[in-house]
């Protein structure tokens, strides 16, 4: 993707996001004008402040997360020291996720401070190149403060959702009186809004992943090789531990902050490769690359927080 079309398509996003959640909003307080509307909102924006502001010590609990010093491991505290200046930008912990998925992610807060982890699985499957690839993602999402950007505009879509919820539990208490109705129509047309924002805000998610690999390529170098490498073998390696272990799906809960869908594993790993025996690095990039993306592929693509793996590693050899 163009990097002038990327930024204009986030920036699109985001300015269809914002202006939709105003009219939305407006519609809906002109016709209630009630009080309660706004407290509820209030409350929703309120809540995912919070859960924003405390969220890496939840992430490090749920993901076994500790942090690594430069005497516990020199060499991932070195690469993400070097990349971090070769970024412009302050160094963020570096933390060790005790998890067998091969995935990294960068999270932040103002109580936690920024923080990129790396899991276990991917230090035992990548290569070392790989791994500093991969850690140039991140390193994109912080500087691009991506973290914070799906925090605002995911608060919209939220707000919606409570009050279309909100409604029509109001309409269905409240049938004996005329207002009943009117309730369930704003509630039905909330939901409506929330399922429209939500749509535009995975856009926005996948457009971010596009830029943080872009990010990666500018400051590694070979980045897209080794990028584009480092995800077959993430996407390869989760798929196949996914059919073989079932219980790694309970390390979804904070996907989105991924380097790879793990939801999208199995499929994105029958996109690189039908055969167990092709696993070379290039070779699983070359077999993903005569991939077609098929119509379901683009429609799948929707739901999702990442693009699609084949689309993903296409724009990274045209960087190359």
């Amino acid at each position: 993707m163009n990097l002038w079309k990327l930024r204009l398509s986030i920036l699109g996003t985001l300015t269809i996001i914002i202006g939709l959640s105003t009219l939305f909003f407006t519609v809906i307080l002109s016709l209630l004008g009630t009080f309660n509307l706004v407290t509820l909102a209030f409350i929703v924006v309120s809540f995912n402040i919070v859960q924003w502001l405390i969220a890496p010590y939840v992430i490090n609990a749920i993901y076994r997360a500790r942090e690594v010093t430069k005497s516990g491991n020199a060499q991932l505290y070195g690469m993400v020291e070097r990349l971090s200046d070769k970024s412009g930008m302050k160094m963020p912990k570096v933390m060790i996720a005790d998890i067998p998925v091969p995935n990294a992610f960068a999270y932040s807060s103002p109580l936690a401070g920024s923080r990129v982890a790396v899991t276990t699985g991917l230090l035992k499957t990548l290569e070392e190149e790989e791994i500093e690839a991969v850690i140039g993602h991140e390193l994109g999402h912080l500087k691009h403060r991506d973290v914070q950007v799906m925090m605002f505009v995911s608060i919209l879509p939220a707000i919606f959702y409570f009050i279309g919820y909100s409604m029509l539990l109001s309409s269905m208490f409240g049938r004996r009186d005329r207002g009943g109705g009117g309730a369930a129509v704003i509630g039905i047309a909330s939901l409506f809004a929330y399922w429209i924002l939500t749509m535009f805000t995975l856009h926005l998610s996948r457009s971010r992943e596009y830029f943080a690999d872009r990010h990666s390529a500018s400051i590694v170098e070979e980045g897209p090789r080794k990028l584009s490498e480092g995800l077959a073998k993430i996407v390869y390696s989760t798929g196949r531990m996914k059919r073989s272990l079932p219980e790694t799906r309970s390390f979804n809960s904070f996907k989105a902050l991924f380097i790879s869908d793990p939801d999208h594993a199995e499929v994105d790993a029958i996109a690189i490769v039908q055969s167990s025996s092709l696993t070379g690095d290039q070779k699983l990039v070359q077999e993903a690359l005569k991939r077609k993306v098929t119509a379901l592929d683009k429609f799948l693509e929707l739901f999702s927080t990442h693009p699609n793996i084949v689309k993903r590693l296409r724009a990274l050899q045209k960087l190359s």
